[in-house]
């Protein structure tokens, strides 16, 4: 046996090297991919193939760039399992996982990140469990099983030799960089290769971007990763020019509407607010939003119904985004956050019109002020002041966050300092019902429960929305003794996540991972109001999306509409509801917003020449 060894060592080096750099980038995909599902029941072989060749390609380059196989090995598999453990809590958090434009919200998410409970299922134990197994089977595979010697796992130009000279150790260095430079070509034809159509057919690839989740456990986290790469940037619409979005929009450059009055506008977009009874039915012990229900249902100045999102779980500056700009997440990459992408300068905005018009613009978030870069955009979107958490001196909290009384006892506050006669807008993003809602609080205590569910996470949420409920029909009351006109606008910013509303689908003998086309639509729907202290023409049950809601605002008061908000107005009739998810037609017919996009064209003009033209 010892003279075979002595024999045969090359062979044994090759073997005890090429066969872990076949076999550990393999095992990592696995192992990675069971963070957040079975990848043998969600995945089709051959895409599990194109998945273990990108770990093959990235093995590589970390071989060529380290030159030692055993690093290139730990190092991937160290990366991977912080990835996986971070996409498993990202999921868990917001529904869906890491995508690339989340490099820009690193900040956001750090300032939050205390904000949850990170709880650990065995499952998840388990793979990083394996992960540690593994990390410790690549710093032992090249020990010589003859003598406990290591074979030498450095990049050399062959096996046992010593490379000493300079020259041997210039080629080493060349043949390395050669190495590297082939790897990472391989790996970017890979990505181009991915972004084909051909590609996605052949391969069944599954490229629906508005459902990322189920995007990652069909396709695998790094191969989605990779596709999603395709619309990071942001390319022009079909026939576009910066004189056919002007030619667009003249037809309604003439203000129409206007009834001479400038009512203030308060704004409430309430973090993580929605009534979940659009999902199915479930019964509790009593109403978490009877204020709210009466005022949609019943009251004759007040424009009710369900406002379509974009976002579901987080990201709320993308509802904000399309509610204060006009413009929809449906024209724009998946995932993106155009408050930290693309606001890079004066954008017009709702806040910016009615500045036009004599307005003091407000914004105010109890919260910090660098979430979502809102301290650069709110300038660049038209406000005079914006207020965050260090204004707040002392404000009641519910849990660790400023109450929605809070909240709206500093905008009373505003309305009661502010010039006599002089207009004043406010657009308050609330925190109280942020998540998560699983923990513990001496000042907070829950009286909403669900029969039936033991589920405190629904619990909790509801009784904060009851909260919500409560604080609201303060501020209503105090402005419907004011004395100025005024009109307040209400609408949550996503519904909250799976966690929080699986118990009501298991009630109904549904799961989050096989909901209906209808069902899956129904997680984008928020509640929204617009009440005005005067006499309106009031309507209810209304279909609409963030993106309208702003110009219906501006109707509603009674203020001039010209340009934009003229268009959006107009387009609503035809479209009533338009998300990065969907579009809903005139006769309600819903379908892919993908499918829309030839109709959508026009729109999709303006908004790119007011974004990024």
């Amino acid at each position: 046996m010892k003279r075979f060894f002595q024999n045969n060592h090359k062979t044994i080096w090759y073997l005890r090297n090429f066969i872990p750099m076949i076999l550990f980038p393999a095992a990592n995909f696995y192992l990675l991919q069971a963070y957040i599902c079975n990848p043998w029941e969600s995945m089709k072989v051959p895409i599990q193939f194109l998945n273990i060749y990108l770990f093959e390609l990235l093995m590589l380059v970390f071989f060529f760039l380290f030159g030692r196989l055993k690093w290139s090995l730990r190092l991937q598999s160290i990366f991977f399992m912080l990835s996986g453990l971070a996409d498993y809590y990202v999921i868990s958090f917001r529904s869906a996982p890491i995508m690339p434009w989340d490099i820009y919200s690193v900040g956001t998410a750090l300032s939050v990140a205390d904000n949850f409970q990170y709880t650990v299922e065995r499952k998840t134990v388990l793979v990083t469990l394996g992960f540690l197994a593994l990390i410790f089977a690549e710093s032992i595979v090249t020990l010589d099983i003859r003598s406990g010697r290591r074979f030498p796992d450095r990049f050399r130009l062959r096996p046992g030799t010593a490379a000493a000279s300079r020259s041997g150790r210039k080629r080493a260095a060349i043949l390395r960089v050669i190495g590297l430079a082939a790897s990472i070509g391989l790996l970017c034809s890979f990505t181009h290769t991915l972004h084909l159509d051909s590609t996605i057919r052949r391969y069944g690839i599954y490229d629906k971007l508005f459902t990322p989740t189920v995007m990652s456990r069909r396709d695998g986290i790094p191969v989605a990763f990779l596709i999603e790469l395709k619309y990071i940037a942001v390319q022009k619409p079909e026939r576009y020019s910066a004189r056919a979005a002007q030619e667009l929009l003249s037809p309604y450059q003439q203000p129409v509407g206007d009834t001479g009055r400038r009512p203030n506008i308060i704004v409430i977009m309430n973090e993580a607010y929605a009534d979940l009874s659009v999902l199915d039915d479930f019964t509790t012990n009593e109403d978490y939003m009877p204020f709210i229900r009466s005022l949609m249902q019943d009251d004759p100045n007040t424009i009710s119904g369900y406002l379509n999102v974009s976002v579901l779980g987080g990201n709320t500056a993308n509802t904000e985004f399309e509610f204060l700009t006009g413009n929809t997440m449906a024209f724009l990459p998946q995932g993106s956050v155009p408050y930290q992408q693309y606001v890079k300068q004066a954008l017009p905005s709702l806040a910016s019109y009615l500045k036009e018009l004599g307005y003091e613009t407000i914004a105010m978030h109890p919260y910090n002020s660098t979430g979502w870069d809102r301290n650069k955009v709110y300038p660049l979107l038209g406000f005079d002041a914006a207020y965050f958490i260090r204004d707040y001196g002392k404000p009641e909290k519910i849990r660790k966050y400023v109450s929605d009384k809070a909240c709206y006892d500093k905008i009373i506050a505003l309305y009661e300092q502010k010039a006599a006669g002089g207009p004043l807008f406010i657009f308050n993003v609330t925190m109280q019902n942020h998540s998560s809602y699983t923990e513990d609080f001496d000042n907070f205590h829950p009286g909403i429960s669900v029969e039936g569910s033991s589920s405190k996470a629904l619990n909790n949420y509801l009784s904060l929305i009851r909260l919500s409920d409560e604080a609201l029909a303060g501020l209503i009351e105090y402005f419907s003794e004011a004395g100025e006109d005024t009109v307040i606008v209400f609408f949550g910013d996503h519904q909250p996540t799976d966690s929080v509303v699986s118990a009501i689908w298991k009630q109904n003998g549904k799961s989050g991972s096989a909901l209906s086309r209808e069902d899956a639509d129904n997680r984008y729907k928020v509640p929204f109001f617009i009440w005005c202290n005067f006499d309106i023409e009031g309507a209810h049950d209304i279909e609409t999306s963030a993106n309208y809601l702003g110009a219906r605002v501006l109707e509603a008061g009674g203020l001039p509409l010209r340009g934009y908000a003229r268009y959006l107005l107009e387009l609503s009739e035809a479209y009533p509801v338009i998300t990065a998810i969907r579009a809903e037609d005139a006769a309600g017919e819903s379908t892919d917003i993908s499918d829309a996009m030839d109709a959508l064209n026009d729109y999709a003009i303006l908004q790119y020449n007011r974004l990024f033209d």
